[in-house]
């Protein structure tokens, strides 16, 4: 669960950069499509064209395309409309995507699983945002959508390496990732970005870099590792950790107005509900 924690850290840090410094002044199309390339940058050339099943290459391109392509495109969207702890709020739903996808793959109803998710959507509700931007519902709307595809890509992703399993590290056939996310990002730019938005500050261009080699690269490469080191429910609630973490950092570093002992009071129960999700885990039986 290391992996997920540390990714965590780096998506709180994340959803403020992209809020106070790109939100508005860059292109979101430009952006999605520089953080792709630079996390592409660090993966393809490590990547093994040979030695890997056709079908594993075809699931990758498939999940990236969903878990960055997709996710991101929408994300970035919605931050035109939405405010830093806004986008953060809208993203509680994304435990429900996870327990209802990984059930519905794995053909089983895991009630346990499905009451953390629910729990971790509680805590995260209690830190309420009461500033709704009139656009809300659109954002929103985007948002789920997101939620969705960044879902069914971890859970995919965990599932497809338990079904082509092999010698090689995660990171050997990580690059496949980054060309599916390229599939949907490069099109979007060319058809419906804006030039006249590109960065002009080093700032900008800084961001740009980190949310390209740390967020996109490390960070989506460890989290889909430590995916597959989880089951069901705790990847569920490990989704939500990021809204307390994400509202403390916006709280701290660019002082939003948050109700503190709400942000506090709901980690808590985000946190307890990481204890519920692994009471629906089976323990295997000793051999006699």
């Amino acid at each position: 669960m290391g992996y997920l924690l540390f990714v965590t850290l780096v998506q709180a840090f994340s959803f403020s950069l992209i809020g106070e410094y790109l939100a508005g002044h860059v292109d979101s199309y430009f952006a999605v499509l520089v953080r792709v390339v630079l996390a592409g940058l660090v993966f393809i050339p490590l990547t093994r064209w040979r030695q890997v099943e056709p079908s594993f290459m075809r699931g990758m391109l498939l999940i990236g395309a969903l878990q960055f392509g997709v996710t991101y495109v929408c994300l970035y969207l919605s931050f035109r409309v939405l405010t830093v702890p806004e986008v953060l709020l809208f993203t509680i739903l994304t435990p429900l995507h996870v327990t209802l996808i990984e059930d519905a793959l794995n053909r089983r109803f895991n009630p346990w699983a499905l009451i953390a998710a629910l729990v971790a959507v509680a805590g995260a509700a209690v830190i309420r945002y009461d500033r709704i931007n009139p656009d809300f519902f659109m954002g929103f709307l985007l948002l789920q959508l997101a939620n969705f595809t960044y879902a069914a890509g971890q859970v995919l992703y965990k599932h497809l390496v338990a079904r082509h399993p092999s010698d090689l590290p995660h990171y050997r056939r990580f690059g496949y990732f980054y060309l599916g996310a390229l599939m949907v990002a490069l099109p979007a730019f060319l058809l419906f970005g804006k030039p006249d938005f590109w960065p002009e500050a080093p700032l900008q261009w800084g961001v740009l870099v980190f949310l390209g080699l740390v967020s996109t690269a490390l960070g989506l490469y460890w989290w889909n590792k430590g995916a597959c080191l989880v089951n069901g429910g705790t990847l569920a609630v490990m989704n939500n950790l990021h809204v307390p973490v994400g509202l403390l950092v916006n709280l701290l570093i660019w002082n939003q107005h948050e109700a503190l002992g709400r942000l506090l009071l709901g980690g808590a129960v985000i946190l307890m509900a990481v204890w519920i999700s692994r009471l629906g885990v089976r323990k295997p039986q000793p051999s006699h």
